[in-house]
């Protein structure tokens, strides 16, 4: 790795709406801040403005709630048309709770892309319009190969492109992004088979590269500001075809559920 490495926003990013051209919208503001894109930078999006370009916004009133979900509303003190939503997007609730002092409850999910978060990542924040919720893209890995194409073909620049979201951990407060959709970028990067400083062999070690990435962008980006573009410069990592899916422990490792 270098050890310096750049982390910076583009500043005064426009608001998307749907069937916007996230590419060109980038171009632009990387032109605007005087910003040049190098071979191996590493831009980071925020999910949200990826989804409201690709139309991924619903209107609470357009929802009938089923039975399921008029049941873990009663339990969780939550909107069942937002809980209907949340369903739609999920392979299967692993667990819905409601603390005392909560004045809402959360469902665990796991998501139709294969990730593990909190209401299958349906969010009611910065969409722009009222009365609507949010959710993750259709194929973020399909968008940020879409947006990598579209750089290179018209600045002849090859960039890794990592689509964040914000998660919570297991055993531990507080949120931090993570990658949901990855472009070039190495998931992971495997040092097994390496030696320490001391020159003991590595048995384990394989860090989780782009969810490195995706953490470092949200020191820069804040959902008050509209900064959803994050560019990393001084970065070393050799391309491959990684998927975000690449990120998700098998189930039969899985200890959390």
């Amino acid at each position: 790795m270098n050890p310096k490495v750049s982390i910076f926003a583009l500043e005064n990013f426009p608001e998307i709406k749907k069937g916007d051209d996230l590419s060109k919208v980038i171009i632009k503001c990387v032109s605007e801040s005087k910003t040049n894109l190098n071979d191996g930078d590493v831009i980071c999006i925020a999910q949200k403005v990826v989804s409201k370009a690709e139309g991924c916004i619903y209107n609470l009133d357009d929802m009938q709630p089923s039975e399921e979900a008029i049941t873990l509303s009663k339990k969780l003190n939550k909107d069942p048309r937002k809980i209907e939503i949340i369903l739609k997007e999920s392979k299967n609730v692993i667990r819905a709770f409601k603390h005392k002092d909560q004045n809402e409850g959360v469902i665990i999910c796991e998501h139709k892309l294969g990730f593990i978060s909190a209401n299958a990542a349906v969010d009611e924040s910065n969409t722009g319009e009222s009365n609507t919720v949010i959710t993750l893209p259709k194929d973020p890995d399909l968008s940020a190969k879409k947006i990598s194409d579209y750089i290179f073909t018209k600045l002849n620049v090859n960039v890794g492109i990592v689509i964040t979201d914000t998660f919570g951990r297991p055993w531990r407060l507080g949120q931090v992004n993570v990658a949901i959709g990855l472009n070039k970028v190495p998931a992971t990067i495997d040092e097994k088979g390496k030696s320490d400083i001391s020159g003991r062999s590595l048995k384990v070690t394989e860090p989780a590269f782009a969810d490195e990435i995706a953490a470092a962008s949200g020191l820069v980006i804040k959902k008050d500001s509209k900064t959803p573009v994050v560019i990393l410069q001084g970065l070393i990592w050799k391309q491959t075809d990684s998927k975000s899916k690449d990120l998700i422990r098998k189930v039969e490792e899985d200890m959390f559920r």
